[in-house]
């Protein structure tokens, strides 16, 4: 075990080489920000002088993407989860990460708060991540919160995601949840991605570390037990957050960095440049499939769309078997979601990207320079120390 020292050391040494890691990028916090204020700015111009175009619907300067909007709630300053209503029209859901309560907001195209809602009984560790799916039996949305942050990587003895019914009205609401616990077959990890397949119900967890992967859980869920993540493929460097295409027919995985799109673990399709954002926290599709929405940390931080290539519209979302029409999860009793797609490699996305690693190569080695530094400082610490 480390001393305190040590504990510190350790801590400083890897917020260092991910800091050496975004300079190498050229995507620093500080640019990023600075564009997307004046990606508002002149989207809020252009409203203002009448034409008819409502507030951040201005195109960027590159990439086809465009701010949808900014979140003008005053409380809402860590945007870590992202989820498009999948039964409401025009309305986004959103939550802050840790130490903020068991609450999220519904928002308006407009980035202004319609509905504040608190998850009764439930706690908020360090919620990273959320989301939308569809009760195939009712029709009626269902969210999922995950509070699976990890700093210390295998801190907790479990992580929580909370199933919630989504509210029928956008009125400030306490609501009922249900929780599900699980453990990594292999360990603790610290993660802020979660999806839920919208024909199985089958959720997944994606961590964000060096060495990321796609953990699936069980077909069913238990509320009376802890339920186990196996890990079902890699996942890029750094994850931030993830998300199924709304037909099923592929999901995204964010980074800091960038965002790559998967036929399934391990068959990648495309990568997709990515809007500079000051922390990049969120990604999930729009109800059409055609663009994804990504958001960031930050107070009045903006929430881009980008358009999908034709390469991912082009992919086709594969039939269901007779297992998979299996309903999902309801949220009473000890059992939950149904059976996922099958996972196999095919041949990775013509335009030659091989598997994405979300940082460049540069930045990789730096850090591992600065670990190997700060492991002999560790050492040496620890002898002095013993």
């Amino acid at each position: 075990m480390l001393s305190k020292p040590g504990e510190v050391l350790v801590r400083v040494f890897a917020v260092a080489g991910l800091t050496a890691a975004t300079v190498l990028t050229g995507q620093g916090a500080r640019a990023g920000a600075v564009r997307e204020a004046e990606a508002v700015r002149k989207a809020e111009a252009v409203r203002e002088a009448g034409h008819g175009v409502p507030a951040g619907t201005g195109r960027a300067a590159d990439g086809g993407e465009r701010i949808l909007f900014r979140f003008r709630d005053s409380r809402i300053t860590e945007s870590s989860g992202l989820a498009v209503s999948p039964t409401g029209k025009d309305v986004y859901y959103t939550h802050n990460d840790s130490s903020a309560g068991p609450v999220f907001f519904a928002v308006g195209p407009d980035g202004r708060t319609r509905a504040t809602f608190t998850l009764r009984g439930a706690a908020s560790r360090d919620w990273e991540g959320m989301a939308a799916s569809t009760d195939p039996r009712t029709g009626r949305g269902v969210l999922w919160f995950a509070d699976i942050g990890d700093n210390l990587e295998g801190a907790w003895p479990d992580i929580s995601v909370y199933r919630v019914a989504e509210p029928s009205a956008l009125s400030d609401a306490v609501v009922p949840a249900v929780r599900y616990r699980f453990r990594y077959e292999d360990g603790g990890h610290n993660a802020e991605g979660i999806m839920v397949h919208p024909r199985t119900g089958r959720l997944s967890i994606v961590t964000k570390q060096f060495a990321g992967a796609v953990y699936q859980a069980p077909k069913r869920l238990r509320t009376d037990r802890v339920n186990v993540l196996r890990k079902v493929g890699s996942a890029p460097i750094m994850a931030t957050d993830a998300a199924y295409a709304p037909d099923g027919s592929s999901f995204v995985i964010r980074t800091y960095f960038s965002a790559t799109v998967y036929r399934a673990p391990g068959e990648q399709i495309a990568r997709v440049t990515m809007p500079e954002l000051q922390q990049a926290e969120s990604i999930t599709y729009t109800r059409d499939g055609r663009y994804l929405l990504t958001g960031s940390e930050g107070s009045r931080s903006p929430v881009y769309r980008v358009p999908l290539p034709e390469t991912v519209l082009g992919v086709a979302a594969p039939e269901p078997t007779s297992a998979r029409r299996q309903a999902a999860p309801t949220p009473t009793g000890a059992a939950g979601g149904p059976e996922s797609t099958p996972v196999a490699r095919v041949k990775a996305d013509e335009d030659g990207a091989g598997a994405d690693t979300g940082i460049p190569t540069s930045a990789v080695l730096l850090w591992l320079a600065i670990a190997a530094g700060a492991t002999g400082v560790i050492t040496l610490i620890a002898r002095r120390t013993r």
